[in-house]
C-alpha cells in the first residue's frame, strides 16, 4: 500500500513538472535571447577595446582603462539596476530588454577586452616587424596575423566567461524580465514548492554542460593544428 502511494506521488510530481515546462521553456527563450545577443555584440566590442588598450593613443587608452575599471569594479547587478532605474532620473528611459542588453554587452566587453589584451601582448614583437617587411599595414597585421593567434591563446578564458554568462543571465530578474529563473520563482511562490527551482537548476546545468562539451571539442581542434 505504501509503495503504491509513493508511486502515485511520483507520478503526480512528473505531471506537475510537465505542467511547469511551458512556462520554463518560455523563460529559457528569454535567457537564450540575452545570451546570444550579448555574445554576438560583446566579443567584437571586446576585441576593439583590446586593440584600443594596446594602441599608442594615450587619451583613448586612459578612457578605456577607466571604462574597464568601472565595469569590472562594480557588480553586474548594480549596473543593470543603474541603467534601468537610475538613468530615468537624468531623462534617459529604456525598456527592460534594452537596459539589460546595454549592461551585459558593456560589462562582458570589458572582460573580453582584458582577456584579448593579454593575448595580444603575449605575441612576439618580431611578428609585427616581419609583417611590416612583408608590406602589411597595421590593420592587416592585426586581422591576418595577430588575431588568429590571439584567439587560440585566449580561447579557454573566453570560454569560461561565456559559461559564466549563462548563469549571469539570472540577474535580470531584478528588473522583472521574463527569463528562466523568474519563471521558476513565480511557480515556486505560487505552488509553495521547491520543484520548479530544481527543474531550473537542471536547465542551467544542461546549458553549461552543452557549452562545456562544445568548447572542449573546439579547444582540441586548436591543439591539433598547433
Amino acid at each position: 500500500m505504501i509503495n503504491l502511494i509513493e508511486y502515485i506521488w511520483e507520478l503526480l510530481q512528473l505531471e506537475y513538472i510537465w505542467r511547469l515546462l511551458p512556462a520554463l521553456f518560455s523563460g529559457l527563450a528569454g535567457t537564450l535571447k540575452i545570451f546570444f545577443i550579448t555574445i554576438l555584440l560583446s566579443l567584437p566590442l571586446g576585441i576593439l577595446v583590446a586593440a584600443g588598450r594596446v594602441s599608442k593613443i594615450k587619451p583613448l587608452v586612459t578612457v578605456l582603462q577607466f571604462y574597464i575599471w568601472v565595469m569590472r569594479g562594480t557588480p553586474l547587478l548594480l549596473q543593470i539596476v543603474f541603467i534601468f532605474f537610475g538613468l530615468p532620473y537624468i531623462g534617459i528611459t529604456l525598456d527592460r530588454f534594452s537596459a539589460i542588453l546595454i549592461a551585459f554587452i558593456f560589462n562582458y566587453a570589458a572582460y573580453f577586452g582584458e582577456i584579448f589584451r593579454g593575448g595580444i601582448e603575449s605575441i612576439d614583437k618580431g611578428q609585427y616587424e616581419a609583417a611590416k617587411v612583408l608590406g602589411f599595414n597595421p590593420v592587416q597585421t592585426f586581422i591576418r596575423i595577430i588575431l588568429p593567434q590571439v584567439v587560440k591563446i585566449v580561447f579557454p578564458s573566453v570560454a569560461n566567461e561565456i559559461i559564466t554568462l549563462v548563469k549571469d543571465t539570472s540577474l535580470v530578474y531584478i528588473v522583472g524580465y521574463g527569463e528562466l529563473l523568474r519563471a521558476g520563482r513565480i511557480a515556486t511562490n505560487r505552488d509553495a514548492s521547491l520543484i520548479p527551482l530544481v527543474v531550473v537548476a537542471v536547465f542551467y546545468l544542461a546549458l553549461t554542460w552543452i557549452l562545456t562539451k562544445i568548447f572542449e571539442r573546439i579547444e582540441k581542434r586548436f591543439t591539433y593544428y598547433q
